[in-house]
């Protein structure tokens, strides 16, 4: 996937020592998207603003806050997350890689 006359942030968002690593774009109709790697392990996030998280490379499994279905997901699908909600997700084996895009209402 490629984004083009985007406006990118050169610092990384680092989460969990490192084993989640995003970055940054704002695209010219000033959407934000962010995209990085997961490395194997189980990690929980927090949303603010509702998320869609398409994978990208790789497979996870994901069990959104409240429920208690783990979902696998694999490159060319996604997800979405409620806002003021949350995530935990689970990647074993080889990276995922992902994009998440922030939905409006």
């Amino acid at each position: 996937m490629e984004f083009n006359n985007v406006t990118a942030k050169a610092l990384a968002n680092v989460y969990f020592d490192g084993k989640v690593v995003s970055h940054g774009i704002t695209l010219e109709d000033g959407t934000t998207k962010t995209f990085g790697v997961i490395y194997p392990g189980n990690y929980h996030f927090g949303t603010e603003a509702a998320e869609r998280m398409e994978v990208i490379a790789g497979q996870c499994k994901v069990t959104l806050d409240g429920a208690e279905q783990v979902q696998s997901y694999a490159a060319g699908s996604y997800f979405d997350v409620p806002a003021n909600s949350g995530f935990t997700i689970e990647v074993e084996g080889e990276l995922a890689q992902y994009i998440c895009s922030y939905l409006q209402d």
